[in-house]
């Protein structure tokens, strides 16, 4: 059985939760997030507290059992308080800026490099080189993130590129020249 699929999700105020067949429906402040679940895994709401069962002990089951109650919980925390994750811009002349809810960025390419976020997803910008990406679906903030820094990541010798804020990128040496 996993342990953290024991442990009971406590309902913040503002949140609403619905339990319908399979899915499990959260309401908040921040948005609407469903989740699916399987058979396998039994989800009642008790108190002000979301309780994830499983019928049965083996490993697969409680595999399960954690993957949902986490999943639940990613819903529940989204749309109570939200995801958000930030990145850098490091690099001469690499900057960013916002058009409209569009990003714009100039990452040394001959082009500008235009993001249009999702539906649920804002991206903000500070002082040029520093990105926001928030919303309240923990997966759809990091693929957005994710995406974003595929379009220059950093590279090895300089460090220049888009990363995220406190990542550490281990530098290489580069040509030793000629003794």
């Amino acid at each position: 059985m996993s342990r953290i699929g024991k442990k009971p999700i406590e309902i913040p105020s503002g949140v609403e939760v619905k339990i319908e067949g399979n899915v499990f429906i959260a309401k908040g402040p921040k948005g609407t997030e469903s989740v699916t679940f399987k058979d396998e895994v039994k989800v009642s709401v008790a108190d002000n507290h979301v309780i994830v069962e499983t019928n049965s002990d083996d490993r697969k089951t409680g595999a399960l059992h954690g993957l949902f109650r986490t999943l639940i919980a990613n819903a529940i925390t989204g749309v109570s308080k939200g995801f958000e994750k930030k990145l850098e811009i490091v690099g001469v002349g690499y900057r960013a800026n916002m058009e409209g809810s569009n990003l714009n960025m100039a990452l040394g390419y001959s082009h500008p490099v235009i993001i249009v976020p999702p539906a649920g997803i804002t991206l903000s910008v500070e002082a040029n080189t520093k990105i926001t990406v928030q919303g309240s679906n923990k997966q759809a903030v990091g693929d957005v993130a994710a995406f974003i820094r595929s379009k220059r990541p950093p590279e090895v010798y300089k460090g220049k590129g888009v990363k995220y804020e406190g990542e550490y990128i281990r530098r290489k040496a580069g040509k030793a020249g000629k003794k």
